[in-house]
């Protein structure tokens, strides 16, 4: 049986993601602040017939970490870490010439730190796993300079980055940092609360075309790289890179 670790599943792009994978039979580990909220994402996800261990708790406590790949360990590994925790590092966003530094540090501890310092943690199991993989949640804003996503956006590109050496380091896991659009979601009505949703994609419609990348490769997943999820609906289950294969 696979199991996966995924984090921010309480809602959004997270707890779409844990329902797919229960869908799969993936055994889950999740992973959320908020203990009420998570502990639905897991009772709806167990009913897939899967296991589904909930640890509600902050993904910057090293401790809370520990919980998280011990807690894999007694499903028996780890085969998927999805780090998809982020914070926007302010609500709504602002330009730079006045953006909180608290924020800008909040957003580089919770979207960057803490997915390296989960990733430390899970090695050991990740590689014994045999077809281990890291999907790290990425945005167009890394890579786009959008008016005042400029310290979310440096997160994320600072996660890019720290993906990319990752997968050089680590090749035999796929590692992938993955732009999943803009979605409808809490965290972007947040973002820009003027902004009308209405159109855009949920995270339901998304999560099935992310885990495309868990089907190339003959069953081993696709390479390592940067994918969007555009590209991924576009090309199937043979998926696009922004960056090329590593």
């Amino acid at each position: 049986m696979s199991v996966a670790v995924v984090t921010g599943a309480s809602r959004g792009l997270g707890r779409a993601l844990a329902r797919e994978l229960a869908g799969r039979g993936w055994d889950l580990v999740l992973d959320a602040r908020s203990p009420g909220p998570l502990k639905g994402v897991a009772e709806e996800a167990a009913g897939s017939g899967v296991r589904v261990v909930a640890v509600p708790g902050d993904v910057t406590s090293a401790g809370h970490r520990a919980e998280l790949v011990a807690a894999a360990r007694e499903l028996g590994g780890l085969d998927l870490l999805v780090n998809n925790a982020g914070v926007l590092g302010g609500e709504p966003l602002v330009p730079l010439g006045v953006h909180a530094l608290a924020g800008l540090r909040a957003a580089l501890e919770v979207n960057v730190v803490a997915p390296l310092g989960l990733v430390q943690e899970a090695l050991p199991l990740l590689r014994a796993s045999g077809r281990g993989a890291v999907l790290n949640v990425s945005s167009d804003a890394a890579v786009v300079a959008y008016r005042t996503w400029g310290a979310y956006g440096a997160s994320k590109a600072a996660l890019d980055r720290l993906s990319a050496v990752l997968a050089v380091e680590e090749p035999g896991l796929r590692v992938w940092w993955a732009d999943p659009g803009s979605m409808r979601t809490a965290m972007l009505a947040a973002a820009e609360p003027e902004e009308d949703l209405s159109g855009v994609p949920g995270p339901e419609e998304v999560a099935p075309v992310l885990l495309r990348l868990l089907d190339g490769g003959g069953g081993a997943g696709l390479p390592s790289g940067r994918y969007t999820a555009e590209g991924l609906a576009g090309a199937g289950a043979g998926g696009v890179t922004l960056e090329g294969d590593l």
